[in-house]
């Protein structure tokens, strides 16, 4: 699951980022409105994150042009009141769900795993491929009825390969997909999560290299 926070108050949306990126989300903070646009421009998001009183352009104005362009992007919105009235205005943007500040940081991971079940969000069905499967809602993989330990990234990346069907992935594509735009697009990160997960796998191997390209599992 992709996360975008857009969230002025700095320490608040970097604690919010490293506690979301340790239940294996991918993780980028904007920390003003016209940032989170672009973020939203150049990025596709199963949830957003969203304070209304954003600087820049203000939270209800992106949340009026997430609805009005039909993005698939789950929408929770943060504001410091926290009234009926308050909630119902926010929801009545088109907000997907509302969380008042301050608020208890097991409410937010559940609702925003609970938005990323939606349709039109995450993938939620069960994978699989011959005798590997995957079950994104659970975070369970086994091969042979033996469940495999992933770390969140290992576990992200075979997601990506066995949602593909087949087709290849570039490495480009699986560290934009898996990785944070922190992530220096220079790194080996990708081969490293690559070989520790199909030493993982065991035998027979079943992640293919495509030759001048990237990874893929199950094509002909």
């Amino acid at each position: 699951m992709r996360v975008l926070i857009a969230e002025d108050h700095e320490r608040l949306a970097r604690s919010v980022a490293a506690g979301l990126r340790r239940y294996g989300m991918i993780v980028d903070v904007a920390l003003d409105g016209d940032d989170a646009l672009a973020r939203l421009g150049a990025n596709s998001y199963d949830v957003v994150i969203l304070d209304r009183d954003l600087p820049g352009t203000h939270g209800d104005d992106i949340c009026r042009r997430l609805v009005a362009d039909r993005c698939e992007s789950r929408i929770l919105m943060l504001t410091a009141a926290g009234t009926v009235d308050d909630r119902v205005e926010g929801l009545g943007l088109g907000a997907d769900d509302y969380l008042p500040k301050p608020f208890d940081f097991a409410e937010m991971v559940a609702r925003v795993q609970a938005l990323g079940r939606r349709p039109g969000s995450a993938q939620t069905g069960r994978l699989g491929y011959a005798d590997l499967s995957l079950d994104p809602a659970t975070r369970v993989a086994t091969r042979s009825g033996r469940r495999l330990s992933l770390r969140p990234k290992e576990f992200a990346v075979l997601e990506c390969l066995l949602v593909a069907q087949g087709k290849p992935i570039s490495a480009e594509e699986l560290l934009e997909r898996v990785w944070d735009l922190a992530t220096d697009p220079f790194t080996t990160t990708v081969k490293a999560t690559i070989n520790r997960l199909r030493a993982k796998l065991g035998e027979p191997p079943i992640i293919e290299t495509v030759r001048d390209y990237g990874y893929r599992i199950g094509g002909s």
